[in-house]
C-alpha cells in the first residue's frame, strides 16, 4: 500500500503577485496613517501635504488591488 505525498506549496508562494503588492502597498499606506495620527497627536499642525496624500491614496489603492486580486483568483478556480 503505497501512500501518495503531495507537495504542498506555501502561502507565499501560491499568492499572485497581485496581492503581493497590493498588501505591501495596503500596509505602507496604515504606516503613514498612523505616522500622520501621531503627527498630529503631538501637535504639529502643519504636516507635509506629501505624507497626507501617500496616507489618503496608497491605502486605498493596496485595497482595491488586493480586492481585485481576490475577484481574479476567484474567476480562475
Amino acid at each position: 500500500m503505497e501512500t501518495a505525498v503531495h507537495k504542498k506549496k506555501s502561502a507565499a508562494e501560491r499568492k499572485p503577485w497581485l496581492m503581493r503588492v497590493g498588501i505591501g502597498l495596503f500596509t505602507a499606506g496604515m504606516v503613514a496613517v498612523v505616522v500622520v495620527f501621531l503627527l498630529f497627536a503631538a501637535g504639529y499642525s502643519e504636516l507635509p501635504v506629501w505624507l497626507s496624500a501617500f496616507a489618503g491614496v496608497i491605502t486605498p489603492l493596496g485595497l482595491g488591488l488586493g480586492l481585485l486580486a481576490l475577484i481574479r483568483e476567484h474567476r480562475q478556480a
